[in-house]
């Protein structure tokens, strides 16, 4: 039940609710029954609840994907990871991400399904980049040049390609998918060190030449 619901703010009641509304949509879909159920849960005023969801249905995937973000913030500040290598803490970030939503497998085909749709695409990306961005900024990185792009745009795509094994993973304990992180992980610490050293000794020419995109596509569609 969440407490005193009708004195949170609408941006609260839809992190709150978020949850329950993913709980919901494994049957029902990113729908208003999903919705309803979900407050009716929670002790939620229905009619509140679909103020707070009045965006439809990507409404309800970015409040739940923000309310990851916000759980992720709250269990693994900086300090927490602070002494662990950088490798460690994008796994442990992932992983988090993953395990938060374990259980809700068929949320997530539903979620990725409606964020796909034309209409949907360019709030899909804004999330991806922000969470991507929160987990830089919780593995330490205070980058603000070149890098801070390129660094987020790679762990967007290097989530959704994992995402993507897991999803279909019944390996015990998603074994399968956890060798897959790091395999793409050892790729992009791969990709930055030979990053480093082309740009050590390269001008601003050099620089704004340098492109990711082969290194995305390997995230995006690679072997397992």
């Amino acid at each position: 039940m969440i407490d005193n619901a009708a004195d949170l703010t609408l941006d609260e009641l839809r992190l709150a609710l978020a949850p329950a509304v993913a709980d919901s949509a494994i049957f029902d879909g990113w729908t208003e029954t999903a919705l309803l159920a979900a407050a009716e849960m929670e002790g939620v005023d229905p009619a509140l609840a679909r103020l707070a969801f009045k965006g439809g249905a990507m409404a309800m995937v970015t409040a739940w994907i923000e309310s990851i973000d916000a759980a992720m913030a709250r269990d693994l500040p900086q300090e927490v990871l602070a002494s662990r290598k950088i490798r460690e803490k994008i796994r442990d970030l992932v992983l988090y991400r993953l395990d938060a939503v374990a259980g809700q497998e068929e949320a997530m085909r539903r979620a990725l399904s409606i964020g796909s749709m034309p209409q949907n695409v360019v709030a899909s990306m804004r999330g991806a980049w922000r969470s991507a961005d929160l987990m830089w900024r919780l593995a330490g990185d205070t980058a603000t040049d070149y890098n801070h792009y390129t660094k987020r745009t790679i762990l967007a795509s290097l989530y959704s390609a994992t995402l993507l094994v897991w999803l279909d993973d019944e390996s015990d304990n998603k074994a399968e998918t956890r060798a897959f992180l790091d395999r793409r992980i050892e790729n992009v610490m791969q990709f930055e060190k030979t990053k480093a050293q082309l740009l050590g000794g390269a001008g601003g020419s050099e620089r704004e030449r340098f492109s990711p995109v082969r290194l995305l596509g390997r995230l995006r569609y690679p072997a397992r």
